[in-house]
């Protein structure tokens, strides 16, 4: 274990941008090589530890939701946090409340949790790096 802190600010909402998984598979490495984890979730990104995400069916291509197997942003971050504690270390998640409530995602799966935007400061402080990964 490395017991360095990593820090990342995230924006973009889930299915909608390419940054999205690369910063799931930044984050996937870091934890890799025995980091501690921060996520900060700003504006649209308080959406991807949505509870109440669902799969879907693909009627252009035929597919039951089975068949499709797509994948869901909450998923990944349960994941994450799973192979986070089976190194170790942490992932902690926080969703910006602001962000949360004018979204009305208010159900964020189990270990994201509810903070403001001067947690995240108080990370980018304290951590041995920090990411911020912004919208166009």
């Amino acid at each position: 274990m490395s017991n360095k802190t990593l820090s990342f600010l995230m924006m973009d909402g889930p299915f909608e941008q390419a940054r999205t998984t690369t910063s799931f598979r930044i984050i996937a490495a870091a934890i890799a090589r025995g980091y501690n984890v921060n996520v900060f979730a700003y504006e649209g990104a308080v959406s991807l530890s949505f509870a109440k995400q669902t799969p879907h069916a693909n009627s252009i291509h035929g597919h039951s939701s089975e068949e499709e197997n797509h994948p869901l942003t909450k998923d990944w971050i349960a994941a994450l946090m799973k192979e986070a504690e089976a190194k170790g270390g942490k992932l902690d998640w926080i969703n910006c409340g602001l962000c949360v409530d004018e979204r009305g995602v208010t159900e964020a799966i189990a270990g994201c949790r509810r903070g403001a935007p001067k947690d995240f400061w108080q990370w980018a402080t304290e951590s041995d790096a920090t990411l911020v990964i912004g919208t166009k």
